[in-house]
Parts: C-alpha cells; sequence; structure tokens
C-alpha cells in the first residue's frame, strides 16, 4: 500500500495534525490534546501509531503528543534543543528516523518560528530507493506565508524573520517540485503570519507564489514584521504548559447549575457564555452573559477575553454543545468550565427582567441612520464602534467610527462616548460578543449583523490608512 496522509483539522483554532500511515504503521504530527480523534483514525485505518513528532513547542494550543505517546507507546520526537521536562526521543537536523519498510523521517532544522523548529521530510520506498513524498513543516514554510516570528517576544522577531527566510528557501532546495507542503498553522491560526491562500500546496507551488521564496531576505524582514498584528494573550500559557507536559484532559461532562446559581456567578461578575448562535442569543438570553457561539472560533476569543484562571461557565441549547465547548476549551490549556446549564433563556433566569433581547441592524440601517432616517425600532447611531483588528481597521473602515479592537474591549469600555453604540465587525459574530460585553455594562448598543464588504455598497464611506 503507497503512504497515505491523512489530515486531522482543527478549524477553531486553524491548525492541521497529520496521520501518515502505510497500512501497518501511523506517525501523527502535532496532535491536538483531544487524542481521541487522532486514536479514532487509525483504527478506523487498522495502524498502529508507532511515531509521534513535535515540530516545534506550540504557542497557540496545548499539545496532545505526549499524551498520545503514553498511551500507544510511540516513540515521542522532539526537539533535542528544547529542554522540556519529560521523557521524549531528541531528534536534531541530519537525523534520520526508520519508521516502517515503507516510510521514514529525515529531520531539518527549519528555525524561524522559534528557534529549534523541526520540520520533518516523509520519504517513501520506491523500487529499492527512497523518494521524498512531502514535508511536515509545523510553523515554517505554509501556504502561501510562513509561521509568525514574535510569539517569543518581539526583542527575537527580526532575527527570527531572517531565519524563517533561511528555512523557507533551505526546504525549496532540498526538495523536488512535486513534494507536498503539510504545514500545521495557517488555516486561520494567529500563529501564521497572513492566513492560507490554497487548501493545499506543493514545494513547486510555493516557489511561484510565497513571497518568502520570492523576495530577498531584507525585504521578506521588513514585509512580515510590518504585517504582524496581535496575537491572543493566552498564547502566554500555551508553551508553559507544553514544556512542562500537559496532563490528560478529562472530557466528562460539567456540574449542572440553576438559575439561581448563575444568577449568583453573573452577580459576581464571573463569565458566563452562551454558545448559542448569535441571532439566538439576540432574540432572547440571560442579562449578564457574554455571546461566543459555536459557530465561530468561541475558544479563541474566550481564551483571549479573559484572565487567565478565570471561572467559565457555559450555555447552550443541548448537553452536546457544551461537550464540544469543552473539547475546544481543552486545547487551549482551559480544562474545566466551573458549571453548565442547557435549555432555553427563560429558564435560566430567576425572573422574567432577567432575559434581555439585542437589537440588530445591517449596514444599509447603518447609512440610514447616519443620514437622519433611523429605520424604525432602532436608536440613533451616535457611535459607530469597529471591533476588528488593526490590519482590518488599516485596511478599511467606516469614516467617523471608534475603534477598539475585541481584544481590548473589556478594559475599555469607558473610553466611548456617550450614546447609542452600534458596533460591526467583519461579519457580526465579534460584534455580537462586543455588544453583550456593552449591554453588560449598561450601554444601549445595536449589532451590525452583516458582512463589512457591504458597508460601502450601503453608501458609508470608507477610510483607508497606508
Amino acid at each position: 500500500m503507497a503512504v497515505e496522509v491523512s489530515v486531522i483539522a482543527t478549524s477553531a483554532l486553524g491548525d492541521r495534525s497529520y496521520l501518515a500511515s502505510d497500512g501497518q504503521v501511523a506517525i501523527v504530527v502535532d496532535p491536538q490534546r483531544d487524542i481521541d480523534r487522532v486514536m479514532y483514525l487509525a483504527g478506523e485505518k487498522g495502524v498502529r501509531i508507532t511515531h509521534v513528532v513535535e515540530t516545534h513547542i506550540h504557542n497557540d494550543y496545548v499539545s496532545g503528543g505526549l499524551e498520545l505517546a503514553r498511551i500507544t507507546g510511540a516513540q515521542y520526537l522532539v526537539a533535542a534543543a528544547d529542554e522540556v521536562r519529560f521523557d521524549r526521543i531528541p531528534v536534531s537536523d541530519g537525523d534520520q528516523v526508520a519508521v516502517s519498510d515503507s516510510m521514514r523521517l529525515r529531520v531539518v532544522a527549519t528555525p524561524g518560528h522559534t528557534f529549534h523548529h523541526l520540520s520533518y521530510v516523509l520519504d517513501e520506498a520506491t523500487d529499492g530507493d527512497w523518494q521524498p513524498t512531502g514535508v511536515f513543516t509545523g510553523g515554517s514554510l505554509l501556504f502561501g506565508t510562513t509561521g509568525r516570528t514574535d510569539l517569543l517576544g518581539k526583542q527575537h522577531a527580526h532575527e527570527l524573520a531572517h531565519h524563517q527566510h533561511a528555512s523557507a528557501r533551505r526546504l525549496a532546495d532540498l526538495l523536488p517540485d512535486g513534494a507536498e507542503v503539510w504545514p500545521t498553522h495557517g488555516f486561520g491560526s494567529f500563529c501564521s503570519a497572513s492566513q492560507s491562500d490554497a487548501p493545499e500546496s506543493t514545494i513547486g507551488r510555493e516557489k511561484a507564489k510565497n513571497q518568502v521564496l520570492r523576495l530577498a531576505g531584507e525585504e521578506f524582514v521588513a514585509e512580515t514584521l510590518g504585517g504582524l498584528d496581535a496575537y491572543p494573550a493566552y498564547y502566554a500559557h500555551m508553551g508553559v504548559a507544553n514544556f512542562a507536559g500537559p496532563a490528560p484532559v478529562d472530557l466528562t461532562p460539567v456540574t449542572r447549575a440553576d438559575a439561581a446559581e448563575l444568577r449568583e456567578r453573573i452577580a459576581e461578575g464571573q463569565w458566563v457564555v452562551d454558545l448559542r448562535h448569535r441571532k439566538a442569543y439576540a432574540a432572547s438570553h440571560l442579562a449578564g452573559t457574554v455571546s461566543l457561539g459555536l459557530d465561530g472560533p468561541m475558544s479563541t476569543w474566550l481564551g483571549w477575553l479573559i484572565d487567565w484562571g478565570a471561572p467559565i461557565t457555559l450555555l447552550a441549547d443541548t448537553p452536546e454543545q457544551v461537550a464540544d465547548a469543552q473539547r475546544e476549551l481543552v486545547r487551549i490549556g482551559i480544562d474545566r468550565p466551573a458549571a453548565q446549564a442547557t435549555g432555553a433563556a427563560e429558564e435560566w433566569a430567576t425572573e422574567p427582567r432577567q432575559v434581555r433581547e439585542l437589537r440588530m441592524a445591517d449596514f444599509p440601517a447603518l447609512a440610514a441612520a447616519r443620514a437622519g432616517n433611523t429605520p424604525a425600532g432602532l436608536p440613533a447611531a451616535d457611535v459607530v464602534l469597529d471591533v476588528r483588528m488593526t490590519n482590518e481597521w488599516k485596511a478599511g473602515h467606516v469614516g467617523g467610527a471608534a475603534h477598539v479592537p475585541l481584544p481590548d474591549l473589556p478594559k475599555r469600555l469607558t473610553d466611548l462616548p456617550a450614546g447609542t453604540v452600534w458596533v460591526h465587525c467583519g461579519s457580526g459574530y465579534r460584534a455580537t460578543a462586543a455588544a453583550s460585553l456593552l449591554a453588560n455594562a449598561g450601554r444601549e448598543v445595536v449589532v451590525i449583523d452583516d458582512t463589512f464588504d457591504q458597508a460601502q455598497a450601503a453608501g458609508l464611506e470608507i477610510v483607508t490608512e497606508a
């Protein structure tokens, strides 16, 4: 059987893990913490996991590699230069790892995303010789971009950007154009310097499309560092957990809270998160809660917004949605929510006045309101608030709007001018989260539940910054 590489996508975090197998044994690359997904796939394919490899010590999620290796008895390959506090097989540039008669790995040092980052070339036995099938690139060479170089601190970003340029070119020189590229990051992950431009790629395609292989070193460094935006605050805790050796996860059901307990938790200022779609939240929700629906990157924004270690209570339509949220949260080291409740918003309240609505509009309604023709049932647009990230704002924003990126909003609620706030983002997801925070602070608010590309078509002035 030919070597087969399967993708295990974690779309909420914008990452991919991989299972490469020859029909008998398998290699797992950069597994997420909920390893049951990996073991299910291996069982489905009837293969035994013999090797688990890490391209680097991850900054955006807690790894499942150590636990997967423990359970399966697989060899756990981690860069020798990384001073981890657990047993592993240390590997370095130039090492070759025999996996089976038909598969082997070659270790290639590709610093840039981190100082000790490794890539792994997957060779397949063909007619008595070895041929490279592809390369697991982690946070080095991505689809149309590279991994960002500032996650270990801004003081290292320039040096690591130079390393990143050299590492990508090393891979391009080492491998044939037809070799597959299998990155871990780049599918919405904040570990990526920019977003992926394709669902799959090869070395040849990257030579034609990727700026890291088309620009000289200093040009690449300047362009890369100039384009970096903020990254999630919880990243500060991921590397610490991964160096220490993450504990197994506990995905058993969370303690159920009744209406009285929910009211108490909200009164204490705890995070009570409504996982339902934003339209359901707008129609009816428990006052004091925050909207972060499971239909978007809930764990990324929650992990970024909270004070680390704060108790979190989850609200959802069904127990299955709570379980899905638990799975997302353990990936970023939030192991056990404090409580949960399911059902309808009215069941979570001790009295009817605790249930409230959130008004929604679109960009044409905003344009009408700013022109003095506020649609019936909506308040005047005294303040327009854009909660997108800084790079999004610079690329184009509504003239006269205030700008506070969503992660900064909890600490800047008092910075906004008085009056009714009409809040928008790029699609409505972040705007609804922001609106819930504003409403909890006593502000009158309207969510613009619309895509930003409709703003100019609605007649709103769009301003860009160089």
